[in-house]
């Protein structure tokens, strides 16, 4: 087990992280008591964390189960760019470099092995695992994407469902299930197929706080709205279609008009769909127009915007593919372009479906879209519950809480709506109620006998759509339940006869009504959105050189704050959330260059040495080495070289002769002229393992005091 005096400090040294993501400490907690756990967290909620961290605390190698060869090379890349040992063994590598693999981990060099569950469970490799677990040790096996394992679950794989072994095989390993979503009956099959004992559940809540939710009337200028607001925003997205046609048309249309955008479907090649689909993750192009096969897998936190160009098909479709804007907790935005005439294509395409159980839940799972879209009340107590999760409104981050409606009080309209379902036995939908309560002569009416209702016709004083409107909000308000099982039957709760009953009000959205807010200039916060844009050029050119995704060497959060904060310093630069000690060494020259540069043409003021760094200059000049210095302050010898690095570059008295030999400085000054100060590992790989990276970073920071 690690020797960290807190998980907070493991989580900074690793990850660069200040704090944990809500129930992240708890499940690494009962992670690290080998507890079975089955975790069910949204999509950017830190799910991976939840098994990485532990197993870089825990003796021996965590084994990961995940089920798309990119998505586990994808995280194997960011665990490396983090400094930490993580592979994978697939069917894309060569005989030669998996045994190269294998040797590293039984020599215990790797904390974490991605496999996916055809090889895992393989004869062959099931021999290679048992000399790991004695050699080794298997400190925990996580099984990602562990919805797969269920038949109840929405992507489904069979050959998830073998997985069962795994209890067999290895009784005293803990397993960890993880997914982002999961029904009740899905959790009860996935802890049964797996045979988890006693699992410790945790399932976290679906809000995404920083994804703001918004509806735009879809008409015939909807591309050029399109157009409008992609032009508006700064960041990557993705455009979502119906058709591999829309596809193609909508993506070279934004080519046309200037906007780097490329297609992807399952009708272009693999070797198409997958150069751009890296074009995507690399920041070469804006944005992805995608049908719903661009999705799982793709682990791109820095997404800003989602738009859905056509309907989608269902609300956990549209609450996925929405969720994949702000993985990384920074504000992103959600369209839908909405028009009835997506409702029937959609209603067509459904029609052709020869099972009738199928075509009753797809349109439902419409009805229900629909219901979002033309929904007055806050998008985020719309969709959360239908998760079954209660929210209580003004999210003040949806189009509906940012322009509200005028709120009347309905409360006797809502009471005849819910008298109305009680005298049809609570059998109907909406639509039916409402044709009751309009005093429809619909044949359907008469044949149940409900034109002798006496609710019959009492709702003649409101139209069918504002009585559809009120049905609408009383669902997602909770004061009315609604069957689940295809056909959407109203059915009366607790609250509805608190309604009744007069002890409970009901209040609507009913209107539309448009607010225009001023912005105020801010020049600080314009100077740091300027400074962004040149850390994201910085980062992509940094990503293109070591074949990396852009938002695996920092996070947009990271940038951001280096923007504000503008640290001068490595020491200040490691202590930036999303900045470990291992990029702070591998980046944070070429970050700082950057910033320094952006503050002298902005003619900001100089840095003046920290106290911290005078408390290390007073003892350099009382006659102490770098070793004793460290020592006497408690630091690593890193850090003090730092201090003293920055000093020399701040023109402070530091003695460089005492520090590195006139020799080896003349030889670090011509390494420098000749490959330049960015990159202290170009400086270091040009000289011989005589030279440190302390003392090319002493020489280098006097370099630059005469520069």
């Amino acid at each position: 087990m690690s020797t960290f005096a807190s998980l907070e400090l493991a989580l900074k040294h690793f990850f660069g992280h200040d704090s944990f993501r809500p129930g992240q400490k708890k499940i690494i907690e009962a992670a690290l008591r080998n507890q079975d756990l089955l975790t069910i967290m949204p999509t950017g909620g830190g799910k991976s964390l939840c098994f990485q961290l532990p197993a870089l605390l825990k003796d021996g190698i965590t084994i990961v189960v995940s089920p798309l060869i990119a998505l586990m090379q994808d995280q194997v890349d960011s665990l490396q760019d983090n400094g930490i040992n993580a592979t994978y063994l697939n069917s894309t590598i060569k005989y030669e470099e998996r045994r190269s693999r294998q040797i590293a981990i039984l020599k215990n060099q790797v904390k974490l092995l991605y496999v996916a569950p055809e090889r895992l469970l393989n004869e062959r490799f099931s021999l290679f695992l048992e000399q790991v677990s004695q050699q080794v040790g298997i400190s925990t096996i996580a099984i990602d994407e562990a919805h797969c394992v269920s038949e109840w679950g929405h992507d489904f794989r069979p050959e998830y469902s073998k997985l069962k072994l795994l209890r067999q095989r290895y009784p005293q390993i803990p397993l960890q299930a993880l997914t982002a979503t999961a029904t009740k009956r899905v959790q009860q099959d996935i802890i049964q197929q797996l045979n988890l004992r006693s699992p410790d559940i945790h399932v976290a809540s679906f809000d995404r706080p920083n994804l703001h939710y918004e509806i735009q009337p879809k008409d015939r200028n909807i591309y050029h709205k399109l157009l409008r607001t992609i032009r508006s925003e700064s960041g990557a997205g993705i455009v979502y279609c119906l058709s591999r046609r829309r596809v193609e048309e909508v993506a070279t249309k934004l080519k046309h008009d200037g906007i780097d955008a490329l297609p992807y479907h399952a009708g272009l090649s693999d070797k198409e769909r997958s150069s751009n689909q890296t074009s995507f993750l690399r920041d070469n192009i804006q944005v992805i127009v995608a049908t719903i096969a661009f999705g799982m897998g793709i682990d791109k936190p820095d997404v800003r915007f989602v738009f859905h160009y056509d309907l989608p098909r269902s609300l956990e479709s549209f609450y996925q593919e929405s969720g994949r804007a702000g993985r990384d907790g920074e504000l992103s935005k959600s369209i839908l372009f909405f028009s009835l005439g997506d409702r029937k294509k959609i209603e067509f395409l459904i029609e052709q479906k020869a099972d009738q159980n199928e075509q009753k839940i797809a349109l439902q799972q419409l009805r229900q879209v629909i219901n979002y879209a033309e929904g007055n009340d806050c998008r985020r107590t719309i969709i959360l519950r239908y998760f079954g999760e209660r929210y209580p409104g003004n999210c003040g981050k949806c189009d509906n809480c940012l322009n509200p409606k005028p709120i009347e009080d309905w409360t006797v309209e809502a009471q005849k709506f819910l008298s109305c379902v009680a005298r049809c036995q609570e059998k109907f939908g909406v639509n039916h109620i409402v044709d009751v309560l309009i005093g429809s002569r619909k044949q359907k009416i008469h044949q149940y006998g409900h034109h002798l209702l006496s609710t019959y016709g009492i709702g003649k004083g409101r139209t069918a759509d504002e009585w559809r409107m009120l049905g609408r909000s009383l669902v997602h308000q909770g004061l009315v339940g609604q069957t689940t099982d295809g056909y959407s039957v109203l059915k009366l709760n607790k609250r509805s006869w608190e309604v009744f009953r007069g002890q409970l009000a009901v209040k609507i959205a009913i209107d539309k009504h448009q607010t225009t807010t001023t912005a105020t200039y801010n020049p600080r916060k314009e100077e740091a959105e300027l400074l962004f844009e040149k850390l994201r050029k910085l980062r992509k050119q940094i990503g293109d050189r070591s074949s990396l995704a852009p938002y695996m060497i920092f996070a947009d959060s990271s940038l951001k704050l280096m923007a504000q904060v503008r640290p001068k310093t490595l020491t200040d630069f490691a202590n930036l959330s999303g900045v470990n000690e291992y990029k702070a060494q591998q980046y944070g020259d070429s970050f700082i260059s950057a910033i320094l540069e952006f503050n002298e043409l902005h003619k900001l003021p100089v840095s003046i040495p920290s106290k911290s760094q005078m408390t290390t200059l007073e003892l350099h000049q009382q006659g102490l080495s770098v070793a004793e210095i460290a020592q006497k302050r408690g630091f690593a010898i890193s850090t003090i070289c730092n201090h003293l690095s920055e000093l020399l570059e701040m023109n402070q008295p530091v003695a460089l002769n005492n520090l590195v030999t006139a020799d080896k400085q003349q030889t670090i000054i011509k390494a420098i002229e000749q490959i330049g100060d960015a990159s202290l590992k170009a400086i270091k790989d040009s000289l011989t393992d005589d030279y440190s990276y302390e003392e090319i970073k002493l020489v280098r920071g006097q370099k630059r005091s005469q520069t």
